[in-house]
């Protein structure tokens, strides 16, 4: 667990013991904190909780660039979608936690609650999946990041197996 939030993160450990770990990935002295415990046991997937926890990049560059440094050391999101006020990659950790990896559509965080009003919303408060890869490669190609972050602009292929399930199981329980 504790090198899977190094990796996602690129975090140092600022203190661990075998019992709790800190983990920090800039000049805070910890950012996230591991329990190691055997008392415990993993909830069964039936129980109700904290869904996930997000984390926000500066920019869809610096999101892409974290996807491609993942995807290379075997981690993918199980979930990729266009929000509307975010464009977004889930993960889940080793213990089926879930993280959310996002970027800011809009510049302006008023513009970014405004949509929550607007007809789009209305018709489809969830989003609209992207393939990440296809997102990639058009900013490779020199797309403007702000057609980049529209809903629609990575379409995931017809007859593609990506398909994603809020009740998937947890990576590595297949």
């Amino acid at each position: 667990m504790l090198e899977w939030y190094r990796t996602v993160f690129h975090a140092k450990t600022s203190f661990e013991n075998g019992v709790i770990a800190f983990l920090t990935y800039d000049d805070e002295h910890h950012r996230i904190a591991l329990l190691n415990t055997s008392q415990l046991k993993a909830p069964e997937q039936q129980y109700t909780g904290v869904d996930h926890v997000a984390f926000t990049y500066g920019s869809l560059q610096d999101l892409l660039a974290t996807y491609e440094r993942l995807k290379g050391k075997g981690i993918q999101p199980f979930w990729s979608i266009n929000h509307g006020p975010t464009t977004s990659m889930y993960y889940r950790d080793p213990d089926g936690n879930e993280l959310e990896l996002q970027v800011d559509n809009y510049d302006d965080i008023h513009e970014a609650a405004k949509y929550f009003y607007s007809d789009a919303f209305a018709a489809n408060p969830i989003g609209v999946d992207f393939d990440p890869d296809l997102l990639l490669a058009k900013m490779r190609s020199g797309e403007p990041v702000s057609d980049l972050l529209r809903q629609g602009a990575a379409p995931v292929p017809a007859g593609s197996e990506y398909v994603y399930s809020k009740l998937a199981p947890p990576p590595g329980s297949r």
